[in-house]
């Protein structure tokens, strides 16, 4: 018998005694558990050993980031995520403190499609004298990284590091860490966020930008609670799941992390980089709307429809509202974090500090 059958001839007040650490023991069990750990790690190296574009998303998520997302992220000096690594890793150069060449970590790279970018990014910028060390465990995405890295003409500057980020061990320093999307993937974050303390000198940056909503990807009860609604109002054709290949009638809140490690401790993320870091530059956002512009729906809107558009623009509206108010958190972060205090964090609203952010 699954959890939701559990759930519904369960009366309320049992609920909130038994489930709470049910989902608990449920979460922790791959933690002290040999087989899960291998299963999910397994599960994960098959999905993305296959996967050759691990970015790519529908039309109409580039619409909203275009129309919403990018003037906000122009306002301190970039308008993507690459751009964005590229300018911390211009900031790292001028700051550090030695003579050698600028040392780059990307925990969880992958593909290394970032890391040839940014080394491409930054060569055409002057900085010719730079490594960046790609960490993953995943052998196949790294042979498809150093195909790519030299076919552009970087492989110079790209060092492969295969490890696991939950169990890696830091033995150099670098001038700029960089978690691209990797985070909500790990396990072991408070061993990782310690090897990263470890590896950064007191000028280095620590960047990210990945998910910090709740674990598997899935919505908190207040965030629930209002998509339901909507869902009652849009028309059928919006409801149909891509990833699925079938019409979700009624909105379903999916824990991606029940076989895989897809968003597996997302929801600690945040509370762990303000326990262990100081922010220099906070930019959260979108509850919502990814719902509605990521994989699974997005394909259902045109953007050459202005019905389709309209609904965006209004859910994305209603977003804000919400995250602005506390009623719901924000489950998307970019940030840059050093080691030492920091007393004008850049933010991407005066309301939503580090601690606003956190649900309570």
């Amino acid at each position: 018998m699954n959890l939701q059958t559990v759930k519904k001839y369960m009366p309320s007040w049992l609920k909130k005694v038994l489930i709470r650490p049910y989902r608990i023991l449920r979460a922790l069990r791959y933690r002290f558990d040999p087989n899960q750990y291998a299963l999910r790690t397994g599960n994960e190296a098959d999905v993305f050993s296959e996967l050759e574009e691990v970015n790519s998303l529908p039309e109409i998520f580039h619409y909203w980031s275009n129309r919403y997302l990018r003037p906000q992220l122009e306002d301190f000096g970039f308008s993507h995520p690459d751009e964005f690594f590229k300018y911390y890793a211009c900031k790292a150069q001028q700051q550090k403190k030695h003579q050698n060449p600028l040392r780059i970590l990307s925990i969880g790279a992958g593909n290394c499609d970032t890391e040839i970018k940014l080394a491409k990014n930054l060569l055409g910028d002057g900085i010719q004298s730079l490594t960046i060390v790609c960490m993953d465990i995943n052998q196949a995405m790294f042979k498809r990284g150093l195909e790519s890295a030299e076919k552009e003409g970087v492989a110079n500057h790209l060092t492969f590091l295969q490890a696991d980020f939950n169990s890696w061990e830091s033995d150099d320093f670098y001038d700029l860490i960089i978690a691209h999307q990797s985070l909500h993937h790990v396990v072991e974050l408070e061993h990782l966020f310690a090897e990263i303390k470890k590896s950064l000198p007191a000028e280095g940056f620590f960047i990210t930008s990945d998910i910090i909503g709740r674990n598997g990807h899935q919505r908190w009860p207040e965030a629930v609670k209002v998509l339901k609604k909507i869902w009652q109002q849009m028309p059928p054709r919006y409801r149909y799941n891509h990833q699925l290949n079938k019409e979700q009638k009624k909105y379903v809140n999916h824990d991606c992390s029940s076989d895989s490690f897809e968003g597996i401790r997302a929801q600690d993320i945040l509370p762990l980089l303000i326990k262990n870091f100081h922010f220099e530059t906070f930019i959260p956002f979108a509850n919502l709307i990814l719902i509605f512009i990521d994989r699974g729906l997005g394909p259902n809107f045109d953007v050459n429809n202005p019905e389709d558009l309209a609904f965006i623009d209004r859910i994305h509206q209603l977003d804000e509202e919400l995250m602005l108010a506390g009623t719901i958190q924000p489950t998307q972060l970019m940030a840059a974090m050093q080691l030492k205090p920091n007393e004008n964090i850049r933010l991407r609203h005066p309301k939503l500090t580090p601690e606003f952010c956190l649900r309570q």
